[in-house]
């Protein structure tokens, strides 16, 4: 008679959720004006009351953006409730899952101990098949750059819990970041088979689709996840992408567009500051710029927005202005290695440019050992070209733009990364194919790379009949 109590309950949770999980795709349940959703995978810990801790957690646990109010309201109650039942091994996944996300969010590198100290103890404490821990060590991972262990960690959570969509959404990001293109298509194909045509879906296949070089597709995806978002964070953050991805096709009105809207849908959507000034500096408003990007710096301190700041500022020759920026960045990566993250892409740019090239390489050359993905590819082929090593630096040009090895992405900077090595090595016709290239991708790509391509196309000149033919 027991089991067979237990049995009805069980069913009758498993109905409950399933409603919670067919609510949360229409977008909301709602008690007294305020959206609630249930804990993530069951367990006995009661959520949050309603409001914004719930909301967070709804959104933490369903793969989409939170408000940073709400994730700090969550993480609060999450703790609290932590000091009276230390064995609740889901509201510990939670915790570090709110974590990861204020983290991620506000690039604080001092989260990610928290959140790896709350995961590791939901996996002591929670259940036997804990995919909830498993699958917030993997987004930890991917924040960190750490992909190898965002793919262990990833596919342990598919393994215990095959149908969760979310796990699958997170060996993504592991799988890009090692180059393995076959596991990036696996791990969509089976997202959209989850959860076909949410927003959150859409999203990352956009994603996907811009690093395929398709990007109408991802144009068109992105625009459709942001129309149908209702929560504002989670707005925001689609409408973020959909600027980069503006952006990276060159069209500045387009993308500034976008990121103002992202701002007046979240005044915490603290990328699309960043992207803000970017594409003011593409305009040519360069005082709205620098004061766009110092305010972003001022929120979100991440090393990429200073490394685009100080590039802005030498730009403008304002030299002493881009070394503060630069220090900005060394000590951002320092914090984040602190941490556990692994910055070394990101390291290795700066120093191929603006440091020192030799240590890029060995940096780099680390980095693609560990996860070759295209960034890295394109990072350590610039670097070896820095250097002075161009006939190995081609090799990992070739791999970051051609298709057939990945690299379809559709990305001026490594076009021009590709033709200025060509240039290097006298191919003559290569290079003034792939440097226009970079242009017509994006004549805005950088304030001091695209002024670049221009003076290499003007030194080439017009095509010879000596020239080798293009490839």
């Amino acid at each position: 008679m027991e089991v067979m109590k237990r049995e009805t309950e069980n069913g009758w949770r498993s109905r409950r959720r399933s409603r919670v999980l067919i609510a949360s795709v229409a977008g909301a349940v709602v008690l007294g004006g305020v959206l609630v959703l249930l804990p993530w995978g069951g367990g006995d810990a009661p959520p949050p009351a309603p409001g914004p801790a719930a909301l967070a957690r709804g959104a933490v646990t369903t793969g989409v953006p939170a408000a940073l109010p709400d994730l700090a309201a969550l993480i609060g109650d999450r703790e609290t409730h932590l000091r009276a039942h230390p064995l609740d091994g889901v509201s510990w996944a939670v915790l570090g899952a709110a974590y990861v996300e204020q983290g991620r969010r506000t690039a604080d590198t001092a989260n990610w101990p928290k959140a790896e100290k709350a995961l590791r103890t939901s996996l002591k404490v929670g259940a036997e098949r804990n995919p909830q821990a498993l699958e917030g060590l993997a987004a930890l991972a991917v924040a960190r750059r750490d992909f190898p262990a965002a793919k262990k960690w990833g596919e342990s959570a598919v393994e215990a819990a095959p149908k969760r969509w979310t796990a699958h959404a997170v060996l993504i990001d592991a799988y890009t970041g090692l180059g393995d293109h076959e596991g990036v298509g696996r791990a969509l194909d089976k997202v959209m088979e989850l959860r076909p045509g949410t927003p959150a879906v859409r999203a990352r296949a956009a994603a996907v689709y811009r690093d395929r070089g398709w990007r109408e597709d991802a144009a068109a995806q992105i625009t459709d996840a942001a129309a149908a978002a209702e929560a504002p964070a989670e707005r925001a953050a689609y409408l973020e992408q959909a600027g980069r991805l503006a952006f990276e096709r060159g069209d500045r009105q387009e993308a500034l567009r976008f990121f103002r809207e992202a701002l007046r849908t979240d005044p915490d959507q603290r990328a699309a500051q960043a992207g803000q000034a970017r594409a003011l500096a593409a305009l040519g408003r360069t005082t709205d710029a620098l004061s766009g990007y110092q305010a972003a710096l001022a929120k979100r301190p991440s090393p990429e927005c200073a490394l685009e700041l100080g590039e802005l500022y030498e730009s403008l020759g304002l030299d002493q202005a881009a070394r503060v920026q630069y220090d900005l960045l060394r000590a951002r990566v320092r914090g984040a290695e602190a941490a556990g993250g692994h910055e070394e892409l990101v390291l290795g740019r700066f120093e191929a440019d603006h440091g020192d090239p030799a240590a890029a390489v060995r940096r780099l050359r680390t980095e693609w050992g560990r996860q070759p993905g295209i960034a890295v590819a394109d990072a350590l082929g610039w670097a070896l070209h820095r250097a002075g090593e161009d006939e190995e630096a081609l090799e990992f040009a070739t791999i970051a733009t051609d298709g057939d090895q990945g690299g379809g992405v559709r990305s001026a900077l490594h076009v021009f990364h590709r033709g200025v090595i060509e240039k290097e090595l006298g191919r003559y016709g290569p290079a003034r194919r792939h440097l226009r290239e970079a242009l017509m991708i994006n004549p805005y790509f950088s304030p001091l790379r695209a002024p670049e391509a221009e003076r290499e196309l003007a030194e080439l000149g017009e095509p010879s009949v000596e020239d080798p033919p293009a490839s």
